[in-house]
């Protein structure tokens, strides 16, 4: 009898490490259900905040089952499932009724192509996870062009501009949607080791502890998140002057 018992326990906490990870991506596929329902409803803060809150999920859903050794081939296909909800329909049905209705057909348009360029994005970091590098994502991930929609959203209300949102707003869908659906690298920080790169480490706190405690964060996250989508670009650029550069030394050296 007492063999038993440990084994039984072991079963528990298996099935444990296996629902736990699930349930953040519920919890991820609850907030994009929400963000819909909000959009439906001319909720656009409700919407918004419940974009970002499944991107804080999504970002704990994979921590934990590493953390747990609960990875699963069902796991990450129901995280794909969840995030195509959450980053991909909700960001453009909120985006559309809340500015780009008002443009026609280039406003249905630009709210459709950034779904698509989202369900690409993850059925292409689907087939990439195994062989692509660790250190770099291809392409703008996901989660962070849907925080970005997120959080225009809310800067543009919060700072109280009139006129122009309906041009801004789908000429950002467009610029979201070509940054993910192109190989431009961005850095995913996996690799970062906090003991190693203290400098780093002080200023992440230093942001992350700005965005809690400002009395106004939501004019934070967006020039934070648009920094980072517009790094992309902007690396890539000055690799390929880099290239040019070394090109012109090797034909000015080559005898």
């Amino acid at each position: 009898m007492n063999s038993e018992r440990p084994k039984r326990r072991t079963r528990r906490t298996e099935i444990l490490f296996f629902v736990l990870p699930n349930l953040f991506t519920t919890g991820n596929l609850f907030f994009g259900f929400l963000s819909l329902l909000s959009s439906f409803n001319s909720k656009w803060e409700t919407a918004a905040l419940s974009i970002m809150a499944g991107t804080f999920a999504d970002s704990l859903d994979g921590r934990v089952a590493r953390m747990t050794n609960a990875q699963s081939e069902f796991g990450e296909q129901y995280d794909s499932f969840a995030d195509l909800l959450t980053f991909g329909v909700a960001p453009s049905v909120l985006m559309f009724h809340w500015a780009l209705s008002g443009l026609g057909r280039f406003g249905w348009i630009a709210a459709f192509l950034f779904l698509v360029c989202a369900t690409l994005r993850l059925a292409r970091f689907n087939v990439l996870k195994q062989s692509g590098e660790k250190r770099f994502f291809q392409g703008c991930p996901s989660p962070v062009a849907a925080g970005t929609v997120a959080s225009a959203i809310l800067f543009y209300t919060e700072m109280g501009f009139v006129g122009f949102r309906e041009s801004y707003m789908g000429l950002l869908m467009i610029l979201l949607g070509c940054c993910m659906i192109s190989t431009l690298r961005y850095r995913s920080f996996k690799d970062l080791k906090f003991k190693s790169q203290k400098t780093f480490a002080w200023i992440l706190i230093a942001v992350i502890v700005l965005a809690v405690f400002s009395p106004k964060p939501e004019l934070l996250i967006f020039p934070i998140l648009l920094s980072y989508v517009t790094l992309g670009p902007i690396f890539e650029f000055f690799r390929w002057i880099n290239r040019l550069w070394f090109r012109k030394i090797r034909r000015n050296v080559a005898p």
